[in-house]
């Protein structure tokens, strides 16, 4: 995980132009993993409540995010 660790390093810097852009980088790291996650869960035969319960998010929410892919 050193792209993240690094992201996550840049993401403090002093320099907002290079801390802004880490975050937006993370942002896009995050979404990617939760993705691939989400789908390993469905694979696995877990309900939109089971995923949305480790999310912390509502059933609906993660089913209109991830409910097409």
């Amino acid at each position: 995980m050193t792209e993240a660790t690094d992201l996550a390093e840049r993401a403090g810097d002093r320099d907002p132009r290079i801390g802004l852009r880490a975050v937006a980088a993370l942002r896009r790291l995050l979404e990617q993993l939760e993705a691939v996650q989400v789908r390993s869960a469905r694979n696995q035969g877990w309900s939109w409540q089971d995923i949305a319960a480790e999310l912390g998010v509502s059933r609906q929410a993660v089913h209109k995010k991830h409910g097409r892919q």
